[in-house]
């Protein structure tokens, strides 16, 4: 996909190879398939298991309290998602359907618009173990106002209701755009609807993938912090929740359907996201231009900046680099996407070199976070590009395919590097060239060639305290 707006930056000269010092690979061995080697990041060999015929979602609405009248729609939405999409769809308004044979027909539980106390203690169990073996669960809106005396289903929806004000339009802020539910949307999304108060805030045990601005509509009460669609794993399994979804004529608005739709891929396994608490990080890359200000290009070629705040490599080969500090003991994390469909894409994100304006620098002093579908292990993505691999099994666990976002959290401590892909760790790489040390340098992200097309969102950083290196102690 080649990313429309204005350029940033765009540097002519000759071509410099870096990150890929023989290109990608143009065959393959006897023993290779379209799999982690040689692969162009298919479903089911380079990434999760893509939608199948076996996917089915049970949609849950039964109420012992308030009843939204918008529960038909809802259901309407969700079949009509399946539909369209691959999975199966059942709807159910009896508790009975709670009992462990028919729970482990499904991929995922809707709860859409519950209210009360809806389920046995018998039936609470079931769900218990339900997703204690993996299963995944959807809060919808007043699944929050649910099992206000069941523990283990408040820590699962993330937090219960408190109250709300009259419906109204309110801006929403979306803080993660690598997660399926939220990557189709802008920085924020402006939309009508009955916004919930939480009884707690959900933000230290779930992620949070978008915030009420309580600036922009009256009756919010959670002091300018308000989740209001968060993710997070819980006791084995996975849940998403999103507090809106009240009115009617959010089932019929496309970038609503597209929300529940990503969330629901996510519940079911068929995308993968890092869903972990997220705290504390500052952003290098926004998506504005002014963030830019504090990068610089080194090399040819160049990124271009799109109006929905993404980046996109194009031309040459060369390094965009954060020139405002250097880091020495920090978590780093940004979304990245493969653009062409086959996944023949290279790039990768540079940790621990010094100052300079030959990209070369990069290569010869730091480290490079590979991305790249179509080469040896040890230069595919999450590979330290030619010294360490990545765990190949984990990382095709963890990959979503090209087209689709993914997030790296790029974790350097001292000399030790670990690499996480969508929350899971495929990496653990520790330097001992006493020419390189990643206890001081920079961060970038690379511009590989004229046909590689990878985008960058919201690159941000979080300073680690700086761990005393121990010495061994005498007869140790």
């Amino acid at each position: 996909m080649r990313a429309t707006g204005r350029t940033v930056t765009a540097v002519i000269g000759a071509a410099l190879l870096i990150g890929c010092v023989s290109g990608p690979a143009a065959s393959k061995g006897p023993n290779e398939t379209n799999g982690p080697n040689g692969s162009h990041g298919s479903h089911g060999t380079h990434g999760p298991k893509g939608h199948s015929a076996g996917d089915r979602v049970l949609v849950f609405s039964e109420t012992a309290g308030f009843r939204h009248d918008s529960i038909p729609e809802g259901i309407a939405a969700v079949k009509a998602l399946g539909a369209e999409h691959g999975f199966a769809v059942d709807a159910t308004e009896d508790s009975r359907a709670f009992s462990a044979r028919n729970l482990a027909r499904y991929d995922a539980v809707v709860f859409l618009s519950t209210t009360g106390d809806v389920l046995t203690d018998g039936q609470q169990k079931a769900f218990e173990r339900y997703i204690g073996r993996g299963g995944g669960y959807v809060g919808i809106h007043a699944a929050a106002d649910t099992e206000y005396d069941w523990e283990f289903y408040g820590g699962l929806a993330g937090a219960y209701f408190q109250s709300h004000p009259a419906i109204q339009p309110a801006r929403v802020e979306v803080e993660d755009r690598g997660h399926p539910a939220t990557s189709h949307l802008g920085e924020s999304w402006n939309r009508t609807d009955e916004w919930y108060n939480y009884r707690s805030n959900p933000r230290d045990r779930a992620h949070v993938l978008a915030s009420l601005d309580e600036s922009s509509y009256t009756g919010g009460t959670m002091s300018g912090d308000h989740p209001i669609a968060w993710c997070q794993e819980y006791k084995g399994g996975r849940s998403f929740y999103t507090g809106s979804g009240h009115t009617k004529e959010s089932y019929a608005d496309p970038a609503f359907r597209q929300h529940l739709l990503g969330g629901i891929r996510w519940a079911v396994g068929d995308t993968q996201a890092d869903c972990r608490p997220e705290k504390g990080y500052t952003p290098l890359f926004d998506g504005s231009a002014e963030s830019l200000s504090a990068w610089k290009q080194a090399g040819p070629g160049s990124f271009s900046l799109s109006d929905d705040g993404t980046l996109t490599s194009s031309g040459g080969l060369g390094l965009l680099w954060y020139d405002a500090s250097q880091f020495g003991s920090y978590s780093l994390k940004l979304d990245w996407r493969m653009a062409s469909a086959s996944g023949d894409d290279n790039s990768g994100v540079f940790v621990g070199f010094p100052a300079s304006e030959d990209p070369w620098s990069a290569v010869d002093n730091g480290y490079e976070v590979q991305i790249d579908a179509t080469d040896a292990p040890d230069r595919t993505t999450g590979a330290v590009y030619s010294f360490q691999s990545a765990d190949i099994k984990k990382r095709d666990r963890a990959l979503n395919p090209p087209g689709e976002w993914n997030t790296y959290e790029i974790r350097v401590e001292g000399e030790r590097l670990r690499v996480y892909l969508n929350g899971v760790k495929i990496n653990d790489y520790t330097n001992t060239d006493p020419a390189r040390s990643l206890r001081d340098g920079h961060v970038g992200i690379q511009n590989h060639g004229a046909e590689d097309r990878v985008s960058f969102r919201d690159v941000r950083i979080k300073e680690l305290p700086v761990r005393p290196v121990r010495t061994a102690a005498h007869g140790d």
